[in-house]
């Protein structure tokens, strides 16, 4: 199995961080000062809502092998979540995908390197939680074909619903974010997009700006009617670094179920830059 030199780029640079938060050098608890006054832990909870008010932008790094003939991938996305407060009672919060993709024989004898395709959501969410302690963000999903390599992408236009539910009940956070996605332009050669994505999460503070969150991110395809089932299981954790807050994350994910060819197991880590208000 061949890799790719950026593969231990990204893994050290994650390393990095976590030995630098370990050592001491940077700090969770002391980070409430230059963070405007909020604490590791509150910031954690909010990066464990999906409609939160918190600007951030996710480096998540994913590798995931036993594709095609013993092939592997990796995916970069790039994740910025910008929320807007509209008035005193509503919040829109964008978020977007940017994949970029190395994979090699997951087509056999092949490899692809390049930008895959993003999906763009807005979530129009009230700015306090209901009565019931309920959180809850609707809007419009898209698919947009940014990709640079015809193998990467569906060269298709898509659109639809995405909706997201959770509560935050003292140290736990659970719910699930869902959309669907249809085409609706684009080349008419390549397969119509008909997809549902559903992701159930449950999340565990452990404190000082720690966390361990459960999820996973199903994926089906109405038109070859096959599931993709990952399962993951990610540790996270609050720093900073100057006036910079920050979260790692890694983790690893089995795949309970994939289409032919599909992948057997992966490897999350990641980094995420906090800009609290």
């Amino acid at each position: 199995m061949r890799y790719s030199k950026f593969y231990g780029v990204q893994l050290g640079a994650l390393a990095s961080c976590v030995a630098l938060q370990s050592a001491g050098l940077v700090s969770a608890e002391e980070a409430a000062p230059s963070a405007g006054g909020t604490s590791a832990d509150e910031l954690a909870k909010q990066l464990s809502n999906p409609v939160s008010s918190l600007i951030s932008l996710p480096f998540q790094n994913n590798f995931d092998f036993g594709a095609g003939d013993d092939g592997w991938q990796y995916k970069l996305n790039v994740q910025p979540v910008i929320p807007f407060s509209l008035n005193d009672d509503w919040n829109l919060v964008a978020r977007a995908i940017v994949p970029f993709v190395h994979q090699e024989d997951v087509i056999p004898d092949t490899e692809q390197t390049g930008i895959s395709d993003t999906v763009a959501s807005f979530f129009l969410s009230p700015a306090e939680p209901t009565d019931s302690g309920l959180i809850w963000g609707v809007g419009p999903v898209f698919l947009l074909p940014t990709a640079t390599d015809d193998l990467l992408g569906t060269e298709k236009w898509g659109a639809g619903p995405t909706a997201v539910v959770l509560k935050q009940d003292g140290k736990y956070t659970y719910g699930a974010l869902a959309n669907h996605i249809w085409s609706f332009a684009g080349d008419d050669d390549r397969s119509e997009v008909s997809a549902t994505f559903l992701q159930p999460f449950f999340v565990t503070a452990l404190g000082e700006g720690a966390n361990v969150a459960l999820n996973s991110e199903l994926t089906y395809d109405w038109n070859s009617e096959r599931w993709t089932i990952p399962v993951n299981l990610q540790y996270n954790k609050v720093f900073q670094v100057g006036d910079q807050m920050m979260q790692w994350q890694v983790g690893g994910r089995y795949y309970l179920e994939t289409p032919e060819g599909g992948p057997e197991w992966g490897i999350r880590v990641g980094l995420t830059l906090l800009f609290p208000k």
